[in-house]
């Protein structure tokens, strides 16, 4: 394993490298080789465990794409086999079942935010998507047990931080997740032998599912196989990437406004900036160099380009002028915006600390009345303290309801 900084060759350990990807490499020099004198089919596995994903998997998206920036392959692995598992990484809990109406609903909501990011085909370098429902379904128990699990010790299975945490924390970890890491191992071989792939990337808590699927294709196909992973990725003040007070920052438009999603990029950490765009924008380095120098205000305006070019990326540059123009307005205080969240209270009207959950400005009631007593919240302007007040717009009026001076929503009868 190589964690180290270093000169590569090949033109995509160069990119990923300058651009702050990597995290670990299972043989740097190997992969380096491979990349710089063929295309390399490389892949990341998704689970279809909602309509969208969420900032959080934007990353490895990214990486997806800068793959394919270099001239190589990327495979796009929905997992409508896993999704039914679990993967136990990271989790305190088992993952709720779903149906396989609901599991192809998801996989063909989530797509539409790949095919803005990558360009999918026939060619060489194009991408594509596979579901590896297509293959585990079709597996019976006892040729798994026989062909692949021969190659897994319950004793390493056991030291991998996946497994080894969970059952530290004393929490139920069942019999189905124990297995995702077979059937992701599974996965890698068998996208080794029908497409090709060499490599497969992931954040840093999928390394021990990666290292698995390298030593299952070694050990039963004699094939070298690649691994790469990502640093945790987290904010400057250490929270989890794409979690809010209001909650997850979905991908999709469908769970998710275009003007929040720029929001939130519009609002992070100055220390954050730089790292952002070398991450989720294309915008050349030393461009990105120059941005993140900027000091005191002016810090303002990269976070306004970081806001614009990842919302163009990821819901188009029409979506992205909109969001950007409804800033404006929201920041120079009119806050009519045609993007701004909007409620409405129906005839008999809502208390105010109803209304700013409701709306997703506050995470909860009690984090409402906490804002509200804090002096946080204004309704056109003025501040509300008391978490019973009556919100009620006349017929055919929109009131401006505020959290703080970058958080608005407008409010309908």
């Amino acid at each position: 394993m190589s964690t180290a900084k270093a000169r590569y060759e090949s033109d995509l350990l160069r990119l990923l490298d300058e651009r702050g990807y990597i995290h670990q490499l299972t043989d740097a020099a190997g992969l380096d080789a491979l990349a710089a004198r063929q295309i390399v089919p490389g892949y990341i596995g998704f689970d279809a465990t909602a309509p969208s994903l969420h900032v959080g998997s934007l990353v490895q998206i990214m990486m997806l794409r800068r793959l394919q920036q270099a001239g190589h392959k990327p495979v796009v692995v929905m997992g409508g086999g896993t999704t039914r598992i679990g993967d136990p990484s990271g989790r305190d809990e088992s993952r709720r079942m779903l149906s396989d109406e609901t599991i192809e609903a998801n996989i063909q909501s989530i797509f539409t935010v790949f095919s803005k990011l990558l360009k999918f085909g026939d060619g060489p370098t194009d991408a594509v998507m596979v579901n590896n429902h297509d293959w585990l379904a079709r597996l019976g128990y006892i040729e798994l047990l026989q062909e692949v699990g021969t190659h897994f010790t319950i004793n390493r299975m056991l030291s991998f931080d996946s497994v080894r945490l969970r059952l530290e924390r004393e929490q139920p970890l069942t019999f189905l997740e124990f297995n995702y890491m077979i059937l992701q191992a599974y996965d890698f071989r068998h996208l080794a032998r029908e497409l090709g792939v060499r490599l497969q990337m992931g954040g840093s808590d999928q390394w021990g599912n990666i290292v698995n699927g390298i030593e299952l294709a070694r050990r039963s196909d004699g094939t070298e196989l690649f691994g790469l992973t990502t640093p945790l990725l987290t904010t400057a003040d250490g929270a989890k990437m794409g979690k809010t007070a209001a909650g997850a920052v979905w991908l999709n438009e469908d769970q998710l406004p275009a003007y929040d999603f720029w929001q939130y990029w519009r609002n992070v950490d100055d220390r954050d900036v730089g790292r952002f765009l070398r991450l989720f924008t294309d915008l050349p380095l030393d461009e990105i160099a120059r941005l993140e120098a900027l000091e005191g205000a002016e810090i303002n305006a990269a976070k306004v380009v970081l806001a614009n070019e990842i919302t163009a990326l990821v819901r188009g540059t029409e979506a992205a002028a909109r969001a950007e123009a409804t800033a404006r307005e929201a920041f120079a205080g009119s806050g009519a915006g045609a993007d701004l969240p909007s409620i409405a209270t129906g005839p008999e009207g809502m208390r105010i600390a109803a209304l700013l959950t409701e709306v997703g400005l506050t995470a909860s009631n009690g984090e409402a009345k906490r804002k509200l007593a804090e002096g946080a919240v204004k309704l056109e302007g003025t501040a509300i303290t008391d978490p019973a007040f009556l919100v009620l717009p006349a017929e055919g009026e929109t009131l401006r309801l505020s959290l703080g001076k970058k958080r608005h929503a407008l409010v309908r009868r």
